[in-house]
């Protein structure tokens, strides 16, 4: 039985009628990806006010990993509604957040002591642990990497690559921000090829970066991402990550891993940092914590998080009782329903579905990701790899009219990802996929693609 259901034109007449109120209503920067107003959701469905259902390939920017409305999340959220619904932890602290801290603490990467601080959001999250990281080593510098995301706040944007639409006309920024590449293999910066490179883009960061761009012993951390987010879905080499851990170490750089988007089961372990081979010493977590619900953490070394006095971190809102109700009732669920694994057969089936697709559609030029985060570039022209932003827009708005909804990553925009909710069925991953194939097919005839 198809999940798709559409008895409207898309958009229906009641999303445009919203879409009107919006208009006047709300700024033109708070953008959105397609132009249906929803009015309920469960799993990997999606309802628009107009009663047409569609398929959920976004997740809420892979907030809902456990799915929409999951009964577990709903039922632990709704029973601390009814006891209270915020104190603020720092006049008068309750447990819920110090179960969620201990369970942070246990289940990431790291067998030493581990303490956690719980905020709003995922860029809330990367401030603070930039903070914790100036304030244990008493240095102002950070490096991050092209083409990362880290967020839409001051330093966020400063940390984050893509100028548009992330950056433009909003600076100045935050100063001692350092940049080098990514391990980008598809888009080398070197213009090497992996494994013969030697991963010149991790050794870069001792035999180049700090002998040109600023001295190591200024740099309080380095952050990155183990599978780029927003920058494309790029999962680098293995080795990449253990020559940034190995340089860290040598220099007494804090290394920070920023598993907003891929923690929390995405990508085949509950962190991505756990198949890496790396022990971060500050972790931050975000999006599918709290399914959904504001709600992020920074766990990191016991020493590390004790480096600000007391005070000095903190935020009216932050580790919201019901979320944290919801963040335990979320990793329950991952425990009952076994989703981690249920992301590596994602990722499997993804990969056979897929396994004929850069010779059937000449649009796609890389397939990449770990897990269930997946992701296809798109080129107009293999040789060249120049990015088709144009034609993946179409793609994107071919899916939207036909039921399924998904997202475009990639700093050139020609990247189309995948966060599926992982309690999504086969069934209905067949059914999505076959309208993203429709989309791709009829985007790629006409495209004069050289091969």
């Amino acid at each position: 039985m198809s999940t798709i259901d559409l008895r409207t034109e898309i958009p229906g007449p009641l999303s445009m009628r919203w879409a009107e109120r919006r208009q006047s209503a709300v700024p033109r920067g708070a953008q959105s990806t397609a132009p249906v107003f929803i009015a309920r959701a469960e799993g990997a469905v999606l309802h628009d006010v107009d009663g047409n259902s569609f398929l959920d390939f976004a997740g809420g920017i892979g907030c809902m990993n456990v799915g929409h409305c999951a009964p577990a999340v709903r039922d632990a959220a709704q029973e601390q509604l009814a006891r209270f619904t915020h104190l603020c932890f720092a006049v008068t602290p309750y447990d819920a957040y110090v179960r969620l801290a201990e369970e942070l603490n246990r289940r990431t990467p790291g067998s030493f002591p581990k303490k956690t601080f719980l905020v709003n959001s995922g860029v809330e999250a990367v401030e603070n642990a930039v903070k914790i990281a100036r304030s244990y080593t008493g240095r102002p510098a950070v490096i991050a990497f092209e083409d990362a995301f880290h967020g839409r706040t001051l330093l966020g944007m400063s940390l984050t690559s893509k100028v548009h639409p992330y950056k433009e006309s909003f600076g100045p920024f935050a100063p001692e921000i350092y940049r080098i590449p990514y391990a980008y293999c598809y888009r080398c910066s070197y213009s090497l090829t992996y494994p013969t490179c030697e991963i010149r883009c991790a050794q870069a960061l001792e035999d180049v970066f700090f002998r040109r761009s600023v001295e190591p012993g200024t740099v309080a951390a380095v952050i990155v991402e183990p599978v780029l987010g927003e920058g494309g879905f790029v999962a680098p080499p293995r080795e990449f990550f253990g020559v940034l851990r190995e340089v860290c170490t040598r220099h007494g750089i804090l290394l920070i891993v920023d598993e907003v988007q891929t923690g929390f089961g995405r990508t085949g372990t509950l962190f991505a940092c756990e198949q890496l081979g790396i022990e971060p010493d500050l972790i931050v977590s975000g999006k599918s914590i709290a399914a959904g619900l504001p709600l992020a953490a920074v766990t990191g070394r016991a020493e590390v998080m004790d480096a600000p006095g007391p005070g000095g971190l903190g935020g009216t809102y932050v580790g919201n009782p019901v979320a944290c109700e919801a963040a335990l009732a979320v990793l329950r669920m991952f425990d009952e329903e076994q989703l981690v694994a249920r992301a590596v057969q994602i990722g499997d089936w993804v990969s056979r579905r897929t396994r004929e697709w850069e010779r059937e559609f000449p649009l796609v030029g890389d397939i990449r990701g770990r897990g269930a985060m997946r992701a296809f570039e798109l080129v107009r022209d293999r040789r060249t790899r120049a990015p088709a932003k144009e034609e993946t827009e179409a793609v994107i708005k071919y899916c939207w009219q036909h039921g399924l909804i998904i997202l475009p990553a990639g700093t050139y925009g020609n990247v189309i990802r995948l966060l599926v909710p992982l309690v999504i069925t086969d069934e209905q991953l067949d059914e999505g996929f076959s309208v993203l194939e429709d989309a791709l097919a009829l985007v790629s005839a006409p495209a004069a693609v050289a091969t």
